[in-house]
């Protein structure tokens, strides 16, 4: 298994810091490749500009356009082309990050931003009246599977169903559905670790076993079972689910994964 591991905290010496060197260490002791994009050491530029593109970049800039050209031509910039490639090598891709404010940090949503560019991780296969992109199922980077370790600061029961802050599912739904699947991506369930600024010693080390288990079973995880977009579950090119598909008792984001 060749294992892309893309890094987003701050300080080394941290809770996500520890996840990543386990997740290196026990990958590469069972026999298994690994690379690490560590976004904060590499000062990953985050911001998508005219520069991604270089000097053929439209004014005014049309960000979907250019980086499509770009990527046709080859002349997108040397860290994006880097990243890009680390993908098409990988099998299994580990998102290693802290949720804030929700959602992944800026620097991470720059790199997904930046990497995943038009032709290369979406805007790719056929549009007509029966198929609407290789998308959800099928695209660029199909065959490959992904698992987000994610670390958080409130306890589980605030991340419940009926907990104020939402269901971490739906939490991660716009990464793990719109950003992972969207490109043909399966995702495995996330590794979650909760209270992570209050965990005990004891407690960090159930924590690692977990972990630990969850990267020795990567390849025989079931993924999550996201419906596809193109193989009849969808009206097209409305891209709403057909009538009497509702799975019971799921309702919003939950609709689009099989029962």
């Amino acid at each position: 298994m060749k294992t892309l591991i893309v890094y987003a905290h701050p300080e080394p010496d941290s809770l996500n810091g520890a996840l990543k060197d386990l997740a290196v260490s026990t990958l590469e002791a069972a026999g298994h490749e690994v690379r690490v994009s560590d976004l904060y050491a590499m000062e990953w530029k985050a911001v998508v500009d005219a520069a991604d593109y270089g000097p053929s970049a439209s004014s005014p800039l049309k960000v979907a356009r250019d980086s499509g050209r770009a990527f046709d031509s080859g002349t997108l910039t040397p860290d994006v082309l880097a990243e890009q490639e680390k993908l098409r090598w990988a099998d299994t891709v580990i998102l290693q990050f802290p949720l804030w404010w929700y959602s992944m940090p800026a620097i991470l949503k720059g790199w997904v931003d930046r990497v995943l560019t038009r032709q290369f991780g979406y805007g790719v296969g056929e549009y007509s009246a029966t198929k609407y992109g290789e998308r959800f199922g099928e695209g660029a980077l199909a065959g490959r599977r992904a698992l987000l370790s994610v670390t958080v600061g409130g306890p589980e029961s605030h991340y419940a169903a009926r907990g104020i802050n939402g269901p971490i599912d739906d939490l991660l739904f716009p990464i793990q559905h719109g950003i992972l699947y969207h490109p043909g991506i399966e995702v495995l369930p996330p590794f979650v670790l909760y209270r992570a600024d209050r965990l005990t010693s004891e407690e960090y080390r159930d924590a690692a076993k977990a972990w630990q288990e969850r990267l020795l079973t990567l390849e025989t995880t079931e993924p999550i079972a996201y419906r596809r977009q193109n193989f009849g579950e969808y009206e097209i090119p409305a891209l709403t689910l057909k009538e009497g598909l509702e799975s019971t008792g799921r309702s919003g984001f939950g609709l689009h994964v099989r029962s």
